[in-house]
């Protein structure tokens, strides 16, 4: 067995203790904790004037990976990652047309990116590897990577929603996208409903694609993170919080600051369980950790702008002397502690818009005391709601049914709350980061003997 060579847009840095909940980045290490040994390539996270002639991919070797990054000038930033893969491909993947603004000189820089990423990932392989593409800023790799000569086993994997190809189809260059999917041995997806969408987008823009089509959800490690939510609940910073509390519920919500999570929904929702059954005020509060993303997109400072407004018009109609609806922080929070305030929880809050799965859910069923456990509230339009069907389910843009359901979170037994949650955890516990990545590659070397077969 070669290397496991994985390409991602942003490689992590091994040092930074602050990784996001629920990331790829998260994902991904938690896959990789048992593979001997794995390049890990992208871009570095920095910006140069240098051009692609003047820099090679720097390379750092933290256990059994290396890290091969490569920076960006400032026009392939804007092109490529603000403008294509953030303001063009997720607001279409995230059913979000209105929200997408086409330039063919954004698509040009996106396919040159890529280009440079083959170009300068090739020099870095050995025989025997295998590659692993993540997610939709890299559409075109394979395809890049073959026109170099490349011929080792690569696969995609696409950590956010498809949309169907009456979505898809709006996007000017579509057919040349799916085209260039053709490289790839395998596709990964979030669901059968994804897997179906690539399908059936395939077939319409009249390709015969060699490449097989899977649905593989991902995971987390929940033994690792079910520890780590025990210990920090032990911790200073859950000590704090609990006796901020006074010994009343704590409803919980934790996402990057996007439109596709739901957050404004998730607030009026919350809104209106205050409006609807009263008896919960000064009795409930909800803590929102949303670190803020994307700041230089226009979009998403607007969302930013909206959000403070939001939380704002709700704490001052419904707040006390000693008691505020919503506390709301848009710093980042490291994960261990994010795991202690999961614990703590009495609910978890989850209800995006549209979502390719959401480790979110799994964390904070991973992280609950099995004695005293929170209960889900999950959107139906979340990747994870078939697998966590135990859950809470309801229709993010529906408020009162979001009330409804946190006012049944609110006052379940514990009887009912330990039923489901055991069997939330045999599905978080069935489907981890490591079956995931294990299950891929199977099928990713499985596909490769019947191509060349």
């Amino acid at each position: 067995m070669g290397r496991l060579v994985i390409v991602s847009n942003r490689v992590p840095d091994p040092r930074e203790r602050n990784q996001p909940a629920g990331g790829l980045a998260v994902g991904l290490a938690d896959a990789l904790r048992d593979e001997p040994s794995t390049l890990w390539f992208g871009w570095s996270g920095h910006k140069s004037e240098a051009g692609e002639g003047d820099t090679q991919p720097q390379l750092e070797t933290y256990g059994k990976v290396t890290y091969a990054t490569v920076p960006l000038t400032p026009a392939q930033h804007y092109g490529y990652y603000q403008r294509f893969s953030n303001a063009i491909l997720w607001p279409l993947c995230h059913y979000r047309l209105g929200l997408m603004n086409y330039s063919r000189k954004d698509w040009q820089e996106y396919l040159e990116v890529n280009r440079m990423f083959a170009r300068q990932l090739k020099p870095l392989l050995k025989p025997g590897d295998v590659i692993w593409v993540q997610d939709y800023h890299l559409f075109p790799l394979g395809q890049e990577l073959r026109n170099l000569g490349v011929n080792v086993p690569i696969g995609f994997f696409l950590h956010i929603p498809f949309p169907p190809w009456s979505l898809f189809r709006a996007l000017p260059p579509a057919t040349a996208l799916l085209h260039d999917m053709q490289a790839y041995d395998l596709i990964g997806v979030q669901t059968d409903e994804d897997a179906g969408n690539l399908r059936e987008n395939l077939k319409a823009a009249g390709y015969n694609h060699p490449a097989r089509v899977v649905a593989c959800p991902i995971g987390i490690d929940p033994i690792k993170f079910g520890e780590t939510a025990a210990k920090a609940y032990e911790g200073e910073p859950i000590k704090r919080l609990r006796g901020s509390l006074h010994d009343e519920p704590l409803i919980i919500g934790v996402d990057r600051l996007d439109y596709s999570k739901g957050l404004e929904e998730r607030f009026l929702g919350y809104e209106r369980l205050l409006t609807r059954y009263p008896e919960h005020h000064r009795h409930v509060t909800y803590l929102q950790v949303t670190p803020v993303s994307r700041g230089e997109v226009e979009e998403y400072r607007q969302l930013r702008r909206q959000l403070d407004e939001t939380v704002g018009r709700i704490n001052g109609a419904f707040a006390a002397s000693d008691w505020t609806p919503i506390r709301y922080l848009t710093r980042p929070v490291p994960r261990e502690v994010l795991a202690g305030f999961y614990r703590l929880a009495d609910v978890g809050l989850v209800t995006p818009l549209r979502d390719g799965m959401n480790l979110v859910a799994k964390e904070y069923v991973a992280a609950q005391d099995p004695q005293d456990p929170g209960v889900l509230v999950l959107s139906r339009l979340a990747g994870a709601a078939p697998e966590l069907s135990q859950a809470l389910l309801v229709n993010p843009h529906d408020a009162d049914d979001i009330a409804e359901a946190l006012h049944r979170a609110l006052t379940m037994t514990r009887e009912e709350r330990q039923q489901r949650w055991t069997g939330l955890n045999t599905e978080v516990c069935s489907t981890t980061a490591e079956t995931w990545s294990r299950d891929f590659l199977h099928a990713l070397h499985s596909s490769r003997r019947e191509a060349t077969a």
